[in-house]
């Protein structure tokens, strides 16, 4: 017998006040009802209602038992709604990793908004150029450079992360303003130092360009090289030489002339950007509405 639906079933006969009308609220036989009835009876040993040919009394221990029951089934029916909750709304907390550049000019501001939607949810972010094992590392999603190595992981591919040449004002006007690629071998070039296992490690001495002339790549050097494109922007604002810098970083500064594009018949070439994630992990609604506002926000 299942307990909870005997309990369900005894407690419409006493609201419906007979058993037909409880039948009919319950969608079951008469007969059905009955049966329920007395399962439940005999599970306790003592009655519950005092039938006759036309009306039904709760016996006094079926009075208390009755209002035991509506207390006991409203809990379940409250857990109930808290479990389905749980599965639809994201709560708990959402561990992501993702390029400095991009983690702190877009996935930020993006989850000032995420966590306004969803207040019960808490962020831990890490910003790094490091491949960390999402799995071994305890991290829900990634946001990746490059081309994703085999996995059993989910990809979903991201608008391109694109790049720009460019310089500040000053120190265009001290060294002046190069007008083809060759000519970057005679200027100061800042570059980026790309971790080891990256597949574009060897741009911090060849800048590949894409040009009239086809693909080209430019041998460059400079008086700096620095893993960190904050700082690599900070060193371009101040005069120290030419950069090549992520859209996403210098999108304002371009705008208010604090840095100046470059070689704007040469394009960097752009890098492919991936959110990734565990299958399994999709599951969870914290998981899901965030790769859902990713897509959203960045999905090709």
């Amino acid at each position: 017998m299942d307990v909870f639906q005997a309990m369900t079933v005894f407690v419409k006969v006493v609201e419906a006040g007979n058993m037909t009308a409880a039948a009919r609220q319950c969608e079951m036989s008469t007969t059905m009802v009955g049966n329920h009835l007395k399962a439940l009876e005999q599970r306790l040993g003592v009655s519950l209602l005092q039938r006759t040919t036309r009306r039904q009394n709760l016996t006094e221990f079926g009075l208390q038992y009755y209002r035991r029951c509506v207390e006991v089934l409203g809990l379940v029916s409250d857990s109930e709604r808290m479990a389905e909750h749980l599965q639809t709304q994201p709560s708990g907390t959402l561990r992501l990793t993702a390029p400095p550049a991009f983690g702190a000019e877009r996935l930020a501001p993006m989850l000032s908004d995420f966590t306004r939607r969803y207040p019960e949810l808490r962020i831990e972010v890490v910003l790094s150029n490091q491949l960390m094992d999402l799995i071994e590392h305890g991290f829900d999603a990634a946001i990746r450079l490059g081309i994703p190595e085999p996995s059993a992981l989910i990809a979903r591919p991201l608008q391109d992360y694109t790049l720009t040449l460019c310089a500040a004002p000053d120190y265009l006007k001290r060294c002046g303003v190069p007008n083809t690629a060759e000519e970057l071998r005679n200027h100061n070039c800042l570059a980026f130092a790309y971790p080891a296992g990256d597949d574009w490690r060897a741009a911090d001495k060849l800048w590949k360009l894409t040009g009239p002339e086809g693909v080209m790549e430019v041998p460059v050097c400079g008086s700096m090289i620095v893993n960190s494109s904050p700082a690599l922007r900070q060193a371009a604002l101040a005069g120290m030489g030419v950069a090549m810098l992520p859209d996403v970083l210098i999108s304002d500064d371009l705008k208010a002339g604090n840095l100046i594009p470059l070689l704007q018949n040469y394009q960097p070439p752009s890098r492919l950007l991936w959110l990734m994630y565990a299958q399994d992990r999709y599951r969870l609604p914290k998981v899901r509405h965030f790769v859902e506002s990713a897509l959203a926000a960045w999905g090709k």
